[in-house]
């Protein structure tokens, strides 16, 4: 047997001579690479993009619920036909509904056309004001997101929903520029004569009721409150028509004004006559027209009086104005014109 080996291992193994990098050139700059540049080599990222410019305003705008899909709605109807498509809306509608109408009246449509908006959270209120508006205001017209932002800096609303008529009148006239006449104690009376005349020069008018699942009128008490535009009538006359009406070629017994005509209206059905006067109305969650009775809109819009339990226990926070929805919507409407018209 060998004995250990007195000396660490390592100490016989001769050093190695430390291997040091070249020396560095004097001047750096005046260095030139002739290696070709190698395949695998990643190029530089390029800088970041500028973050966007402030507004004019100063401040951030504030978030409206489906604004780009409203905005892309809205884009997508400027490239259709509105006048042509809302026609055909109209007529396919009362084709539908042919069975409602009285045959022993002749029928009068009085409609403007209206383009369409789609909601997204709880705007009905303001959808149905930029749907009026388009024919209140300039050709420009005015956007929803500057509606709803006024309508937050006025303290009128907090997500876009509007309790008070008389809020969404302050609300159209600082916006449009237009005229807004507050209708109290519901539809009926002497009101029912104001109105109607109001839709008859094709003028628009909001109305808030209660909306049911076929987003038609329903009796619940304020706990669907929803708002419509309404931009139209059709209205059951009896006895013949004067010389300012044309009949359509294919709805016997349904007229329109002429063109270019002075109209005389006629007499317009007196009130408790069912079935004679329908309300042609728009509102935010169906790209097409509805036709509701107008009795049947003015009990849902009387009976407004209570504040939705689902909405109260939903962790959000609503504008409601002193009183509740009955002081804020039941038995109101507004009719709104523009500067230029007159009654």
């Amino acid at each position: 047997m060998t004995s250990p080996c007195p000396f660490p291992i390592e100490s016989l193994v001769p050093p190695r001579a430390p291997i040091l990098p070249p020396p560095l050139p004097t001047n750096l700059l005046n260095v030139s690479f002739s290696l070709p540049l190698c395949g695998i080599q990643a190029p530089i990222p390029p800088p970041p993009p500028l973050p966007p410019p402030p507004t004019a305003m100063g401040t951030v705008p504030p978030h409206v619920y489906g604004l780009e899909k409203s905005q892309f709605l809205k884009e997508a109807l400027e490239k259709s036909c509105p006048v042509a498509k809302g026609r055909e809306d109209v007529k396919r509608l009362l084709k539908l509904h042919k069975d409602r109408f009285r045959s022993d009246l002749q029928w009068i449509l009085f409609c403007a056309d209206l383009p369409s908006l789609i909601q997204e959270g709880p705007q009905c209120g303001l959808v149905a004001l930029w749907m009026a508006g388009t024919l209140l205001s300039p050709p420009s017209g005015i956007s929803l997101e500057r509606l709803v932002q006024v309508a937050m800096e006025r303290g009128y609303t907090a997500q876009g929903e509007m309790f008070s008529v008389a809020d969404m009148g302050r609300l159209a006239q600082e916006t449009l520029g237009c005229q807004a006449e507050l209708i109290y104690g519901g539809l009926g009376g002497p009101n029912r004569t104001r109105v109607l005349q109001h839709l008859i020069t094709g003028q628009p008018m909001l109305i808030p009721y209660d909306e049911d699942f076929n987003h038609e009128p329903c009796l619940r008490k304020g706990h669907k409150a929803h708002w419509a535009v309404c931009a139209g009538i059709l209205v059951g006359v009896q006895g013949t028509l004067s010389l300012g009406y044309l009949e359509d070629p294919e709805m016997p017994g349904l007229f329109h004004p002429a063109p270019g005509a002075a109209s005389h209206l006629p007499s317009l059905p007196e009130e408790g006559t069912p079935g004679t006067v329908f309300l042609l109305s728009k509102q935010g969650k169906s790209w097409h027209y509805q036709l509701w009775d107008y009795d049947q809109v003015r009990d849902s819009n009387l009976q407004l009086t209570d504040f939705s339990p689902a909405r109260a226990t939903d962790g959000r926070v609503y504008v409601v104005p002193t009183g509740g929805v009955r002081a804020g919507l039941c038995g109101q409407a507004l009719l709104l014109r523009s500067r230029e018209s007159s009654h």
